[in-house]
Protein backbone atom coordinates (compact mmCIF):
# COMPACT_ATOMS: atom_id res chain seq x y z
CA UNK A 1 0.00 0.00 0.00
CA UNK A 2 1.00 3.72 -0.63
CA UNK A 3 0.55 6.07 1.70
CA UNK A 4 -0.24 9.35 -0.33
CA UNK A 5 -1.02 10.01 -4.10
CA UNK A 6 0.55 12.96 -5.02
CA UNK A 7 -2.02 13.57 -8.14
CA UNK A 8 -1.80 16.65 -10.90
CA UNK A 9 -4.40 17.10 -12.77
CA UNK A 10 -8.15 16.32 -11.02
CA UNK A 11 -10.03 15.55 -14.40
CA UNK A 12 -11.76 11.82 -15.48
CA UNK A 13 -8.27 9.66 -15.98
CA UNK A 14 -6.76 11.21 -12.67
CA UNK A 15 -9.79 11.15 -10.64
CA UNK A 16 -10.31 7.43 -11.66
CA UNK A 17 -6.93 6.46 -11.16
CA UNK A 18 -7.12 8.03 -7.63
CA UNK A 19 -10.81 6.53 -6.82
CA UNK A 20 -9.57 3.17 -8.02
CA UNK A 21 -6.06 3.27 -5.88
CA UNK A 22 -9.13 4.14 -3.02
CA UNK A 23 -11.16 1.16 -3.95
CA UNK A 24 -8.35 -1.38 -3.97
CA UNK A 25 -7.37 0.30 -0.57
CA UNK A 26 -4.24 0.40 -2.06
CA UNK A 27 -3.26 4.46 -0.97
CA UNK A 28 -4.22 5.71 2.24
CA UNK A 29 -4.76 9.26 0.86
CA UNK A 30 -4.99 11.39 -2.46
CA UNK A 31 -3.26 14.98 -2.52
CA UNK A 32 -4.68 16.77 -5.53
CA UNK A 33 -3.63 19.89 -7.34
CA UNK A 34 -5.69 21.22 -11.25
CA UNK A 35 -4.52 24.50 -12.70
CA UNK A 36 -8.28 25.77 -11.71
CA UNK A 37 -9.08 26.00 -8.52
CA UNK A 38 -12.27 25.42 -8.54
CA UNK A 39 -12.14 21.66 -10.03
CA UNK A 40 -9.56 20.44 -6.99
CA UNK A 41 -11.86 21.65 -4.28
CA UNK A 42 -15.31 19.66 -6.70
CA UNK A 43 -12.50 16.50 -6.53
CA UNK A 44 -12.25 17.27 -2.87
CA UNK A 45 -16.07 17.35 -2.13
CA UNK A 46 -16.70 14.27 -3.88
CA UNK A 47 -14.70 12.41 -1.97
CA UNK A 48 -11.64 12.05 -5.28
CA UNK A 49 -9.33 13.40 -2.82
CA UNK A 50 -8.31 14.12 0.35
CA UNK A 51 -6.31 17.02 0.05
CA UNK A 52 -6.46 20.16 -1.92
CA UNK A 53 -3.22 21.08 -2.44
CA UNK A 54 -2.92 25.19 -3.67
CA UNK A 55 0.21 23.88 -5.99
CA UNK A 56 1.69 21.07 -7.89
CA UNK A 57 4.70 20.70 -6.04
CA UNK A 58 2.90 20.86 -2.50
CA UNK A 59 0.77 17.98 -3.79
CA UNK A 60 3.66 15.49 -4.43
CA UNK A 61 5.64 17.05 -1.10
CA UNK A 62 5.36 13.70 1.33
CA UNK A 63 4.06 11.31 -1.78
CA UNK A 64 5.36 7.62 -2.49
CA UNK A 65 3.27 7.89 -5.85
CA UNK A 66 2.70 10.35 -8.52
CA UNK A 67 0.63 10.12 -11.24
CA UNK A 68 0.73 13.11 -13.73
CA UNK A 69 -3.13 13.58 -15.71
CA UNK A 70 -2.48 16.65 -17.34
CA UNK A 71 -2.62 17.66 -21.49
CA UNK A 72 0.70 16.61 -23.02
CA UNK A 73 1.48 19.84 -24.06
CA UNK A 74 2.01 20.51 -20.09
CA UNK A 75 3.98 17.86 -19.22
CA UNK A 76 7.47 19.63 -19.34
CA UNK A 77 6.21 22.56 -17.19
CA UNK A 78 4.89 20.02 -14.65
CA UNK A 79 7.59 17.95 -14.47
CA UNK A 80 9.62 20.78 -13.72
CA UNK A 81 7.32 22.33 -10.74
CA UNK A 82 7.27 18.77 -9.01
CA UNK A 83 11.37 17.80 -9.30
CA UNK A 84 11.82 19.28 -6.34
CA UNK A 85 8.99 17.34 -4.30
CA UNK A 86 10.12 14.19 -5.80
CA UNK A 87 10.77 11.62 -2.59
CA UNK A 88 13.87 9.82 -3.77
CA UNK A 89 11.70 6.65 -3.77
CA UNK A 90 8.36 8.25 -5.33
CA UNK A 91 7.37 6.28 -8.20
CA UNK A 92 5.84 9.03 -10.70
CA UNK A 93 3.44 8.10 -13.80
CA UNK A 94 2.10 10.08 -16.21
CA UNK A 95 -0.71 9.28 -18.56
CA UNK A 96 -0.60 10.73 -21.72
CA UNK A 97 -1.63 9.41 -24.94
CA UNK A 98 1.98 10.23 -26.80
CA UNK A 99 5.14 8.52 -24.93
CA UNK A 100 8.14 10.10 -27.13
CA UNK A 101 7.32 13.81 -26.33
CA UNK A 102 6.13 13.33 -22.80
CA UNK A 103 9.67 11.17 -22.12
CA UNK A 104 11.70 14.25 -23.99
CA UNK A 105 9.46 16.09 -21.42
CA UNK A 106 11.01 14.52 -18.36
CA UNK A 107 14.32 13.57 -19.35
CA UNK A 108 14.56 17.68 -18.82
CA UNK A 109 11.95 18.44 -16.39
CA UNK A 110 12.68 15.69 -13.94
CA UNK A 111 16.56 15.61 -14.85
CA UNK A 112 18.56 13.54 -12.38
CA UNK A 113 15.10 11.75 -11.02
CA UNK A 114 14.14 10.44 -14.12
CA UNK A 115 14.96 6.71 -12.65
CA UNK A 116 11.62 7.60 -10.46
CA UNK A 117 9.79 7.58 -14.19
CA UNK A 118 7.34 5.18 -15.62
CA UNK A 119 5.67 6.56 -18.65
CA UNK A 120 1.82 4.77 -18.85
CA UNK A 121 -0.76 5.74 -21.03
CA UNK A 122 -4.44 3.63 -20.10
CA UNK A 123 -6.27 2.88 -22.77
CA UNK A 124 -9.49 4.02 -21.06
CA UNK A 125 -12.09 7.14 -21.32
CA UNK A 126 -15.41 8.37 -22.31
CA UNK A 127 -16.16 11.09 -24.81
CA UNK A 128 -17.02 13.10 -21.99
CA UNK A 129 -14.25 14.91 -19.42
CA UNK A 130 -14.09 16.54 -15.61
CA UNK A 131 -14.15 15.04 -12.77
CA UNK A 132 -17.92 14.62 -12.12
CA UNK A 133 -17.51 11.86 -14.75
CA UNK A 134 -15.03 9.59 -12.67
CA UNK A 135 -14.91 6.09 -12.47
CA UNK A 136 -13.12 3.55 -9.84
CA UNK A 137 -14.08 1.09 -12.45
CA UNK A 138 -12.69 3.07 -15.67
CA UNK A 139 -9.72 0.93 -15.86
CA UNK A 140 -10.93 -2.91 -15.03
CA UNK A 141 -9.88 -5.16 -17.93
CA UNK A 142 -8.52 -2.26 -20.29
CA UNK A 143 -5.17 -2.05 -21.14
CA UNK A 144 -2.43 -0.05 -19.76
CA UNK A 145 0.72 0.47 -22.07
CA UNK A 146 4.38 0.83 -19.86
CA UNK A 147 7.26 2.45 -22.28
CA UNK A 148 10.12 2.62 -19.90
CA UNK A 149 13.59 3.63 -20.73
CA UNK A 150 16.88 3.00 -19.82
CA UNK A 151 16.90 5.49 -17.21
CA UNK A 152 13.95 4.06 -15.16
CA UNK A 153 14.61 1.95 -12.42
CA UNK A 154 13.38 -1.17 -13.15
CA UNK A 155 12.06 -1.53 -9.74
CA UNK A 156 9.46 1.23 -10.40
CA UNK A 157 8.21 -0.61 -13.90
CA UNK A 158 7.96 -3.51 -11.76
CA UNK A 159 5.80 -1.46 -8.91
CA UNK A 160 4.05 0.39 -12.02
CA UNK A 161 2.92 -2.88 -13.07
CA UNK A 162 1.36 -4.13 -9.88
CA UNK A 163 -0.34 -0.99 -9.07
CA UNK A 164 -2.04 -0.83 -12.61
CA UNK A 165 -2.66 -4.54 -12.36
CA UNK A 166 -4.34 -3.89 -8.63
CA UNK A 167 -6.76 -1.75 -10.20
CA UNK A 168 -7.51 -4.79 -12.69
CA UNK A 169 -5.90 -3.52 -15.81
CA UNK A 170 -3.94 -5.22 -18.17
CA UNK A 171 -0.33 -4.28 -18.77
CA UNK A 172 1.52 -3.98 -21.27
CA UNK A 173 5.16 -3.30 -22.23
CA UNK A 174 6.83 -1.66 -25.26
CA UNK A 175 8.99 0.95 -26.70
CA UNK A 176 7.51 4.43 -26.57
CA UNK A 177 8.08 4.69 -30.50
CA UNK A 178 6.29 1.14 -31.11
CA UNK A 179 4.05 3.00 -28.73
CA UNK A 180 3.39 6.31 -30.76
CA UNK A 181 3.12 4.47 -33.76
CA UNK A 182 0.58 1.90 -32.93
CA UNK A 183 -1.60 4.38 -31.48
CA UNK A 184 -1.34 6.83 -34.60
CA UNK A 185 -3.16 3.64 -36.23
CA UNK A 186 -5.74 2.66 -34.09
CA UNK A 187 -6.40 6.41 -31.79
CA UNK A 188 -4.99 8.91 -32.85
CA UNK A 189 -6.14 8.61 -36.91
CA UNK A 190 -9.67 7.91 -36.21
CA UNK A 191 -10.14 10.78 -34.23
CA UNK A 192 -8.77 12.69 -36.39
CA UNK A 193 -10.98 11.30 -39.09
CA UNK A 194 -14.06 11.66 -36.85
CA UNK A 195 -13.51 15.55 -36.87
CA UNK A 196 -12.67 15.73 -39.72
CA UNK A 197 -16.07 14.06 -41.60
CA UNK A 198 -18.16 15.75 -38.97
CA UNK A 199 -16.74 19.06 -39.88
CA UNK A 200 -17.45 18.08 -43.63
CA UNK A 201 -20.61 16.76 -42.95
CA UNK A 202 -21.65 20.08 -40.88
CA UNK A 203 -19.86 22.81 -43.55
CA UNK A 204 -21.85 21.73 -46.29
CA UNK A 205 -25.20 23.96 -46.97
CA UNK A 206 -27.47 20.88 -46.44
CA UNK A 207 -25.58 19.77 -43.21
CA UNK A 208 -27.89 20.56 -40.86
CA UNK A 209 -30.46 18.36 -42.67
CA UNK A 210 -28.19 15.66 -43.00
CA UNK A 211 -27.60 16.04 -39.41
CA UNK A 212 -31.07 15.88 -38.82
CA UNK A 213 -32.04 12.27 -40.16
CA UNK A 214 -28.74 10.86 -38.78
CA UNK A 215 -29.07 7.44 -37.28
CA UNK A 216 -27.01 4.47 -35.89
CA UNK A 217 -24.42 4.57 -38.26
CA UNK A 218 -23.65 8.55 -37.76
CA UNK A 219 -23.62 7.71 -33.85
CA UNK A 220 -20.96 5.00 -33.76
CA UNK A 221 -18.87 6.73 -36.54
CA UNK A 222 -18.97 10.09 -35.32
CA UNK A 223 -18.75 9.02 -31.02
CA UNK A 224 -15.41 9.97 -30.83
CA UNK A 225 -15.62 13.32 -32.66
CA UNK A 226 -17.16 14.76 -28.86
CA UNK A 227 -14.24 14.06 -27.32
CA UNK A 228 -11.82 17.19 -25.81
CA UNK A 229 -10.65 19.66 -28.35
CA UNK A 230 -7.92 20.43 -26.08
CA UNK A 231 -6.35 16.56 -25.32
CA UNK A 232 -6.65 15.98 -28.91
CA UNK A 233 -5.17 19.01 -30.44
CA UNK A 234 -1.78 18.15 -28.15
CA UNK A 235 -2.22 14.59 -28.82
CA UNK A 236 -2.29 15.27 -32.72
CA UNK A 237 0.76 17.55 -32.77
CA UNK A 238 2.80 15.55 -30.58
CA UNK A 239 2.42 12.34 -32.71
CA UNK A 240 2.42 14.34 -35.76
CA UNK A 241 4.73 12.18 -37.61
CA UNK A 242 3.18 9.03 -37.28
CA UNK A 243 -0.36 10.46 -37.56
CA UNK A 244 0.19 11.71 -40.73
CA UNK A 245 2.14 8.43 -41.86
CA UNK A 246 -1.30 6.73 -41.41
CA UNK A 247 -3.40 9.39 -42.80
CA UNK A 248 -1.25 8.75 -46.20
CA UNK A 249 -2.12 5.12 -46.11
CA UNK A 250 -5.75 5.62 -45.33
CA UNK A 251 -5.98 7.90 -48.29
CA UNK A 252 -4.12 5.73 -50.77
CA UNK A 253 -7.05 3.05 -49.93
CA UNK A 254 -9.80 5.85 -50.20
CA UNK A 255 -8.60 6.41 -53.13
CA UNK A 256 -8.15 2.64 -54.23
CA UNK A 257 -11.92 2.68 -53.36
CA UNK A 258 -13.30 6.26 -54.82
CA UNK A 259 -11.35 5.04 -58.37
CA UNK A 260 -13.61 1.58 -58.72
CA UNK A 261 -16.67 3.36 -57.62
CA UNK A 262 -16.00 6.41 -60.54
CA UNK A 263 -15.50 3.62 -62.95
CA UNK A 264 -17.94 1.60 -61.75
CA UNK A 265 -16.19 -1.69 -60.82
CA UNK A 266 -18.24 -3.06 -59.16
CA UNK A 267 -16.04 -6.76 -57.97
CA UNK A 268 -12.49 -4.51 -57.32
CA UNK A 269 -14.99 -2.07 -54.83
CA UNK A 270 -16.43 -5.34 -53.18
CA UNK A 271 -13.16 -7.06 -53.10
CA UNK A 272 -12.40 -4.08 -50.57
CA UNK A 273 -15.39 -4.21 -48.53
CA UNK A 274 -14.88 -7.57 -48.13
CA UNK A 275 -11.29 -7.08 -47.03
CA UNK A 276 -12.37 -4.76 -44.15
CA UNK A 277 -14.86 -6.78 -43.30
CA UNK A 278 -12.82 -10.08 -42.85
CA UNK A 279 -10.48 -7.51 -41.11
CA UNK A 280 -13.13 -6.49 -38.94
CA UNK A 281 -14.98 -9.20 -38.14
CA UNK A 282 -11.32 -11.29 -36.63
CA UNK A 283 -10.96 -8.17 -34.27
CA UNK A 284 -11.34 -8.49 -30.88
CA UNK A 285 -11.00 -6.25 -28.21
CA UNK A 286 -8.17 -7.05 -25.95
CA UNK A 287 -7.06 -9.49 -27.24
CA UNK A 288 -3.40 -10.64 -25.77
CA UNK A 289 -0.22 -9.27 -27.08
CA UNK A 290 3.15 -9.91 -27.57
CA UNK A 291 4.00 -7.30 -25.66
CA UNK A 292 2.33 -8.26 -22.78
CA UNK A 293 4.24 -7.63 -19.23
CA UNK A 294 4.04 -10.99 -17.87
CA UNK A 295 6.93 -11.45 -19.82
CA UNK A 296 8.84 -9.25 -17.92
CA UNK A 297 7.40 -9.66 -14.42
Amino acid sequence: MFEQLGLIGCGLIGGSFALALKRAKLVKRVVGYSKSPSTTERARQLGVIDVAAPSALLAVSGADIVLLAVPVAASEATFKAIRHGIGSDALVMDVGSTKGDVIEAARRGLQGQLGNFVPAHPIAGKEVSGIEHTEASLFTGRHVVLTPIKSTLRSNVQRASQVWSGIGANVLTMTHEEHDSTFAAVSHLPHLLAFAYVNGLAGQPQGERFLSLAGPGFRDFSRIAASDPVMWRDVLLANREQVLAQSRAFRAALLEMENAMAEGESQALEQSIARARQVRAAWQPGASSSHDSQQDA
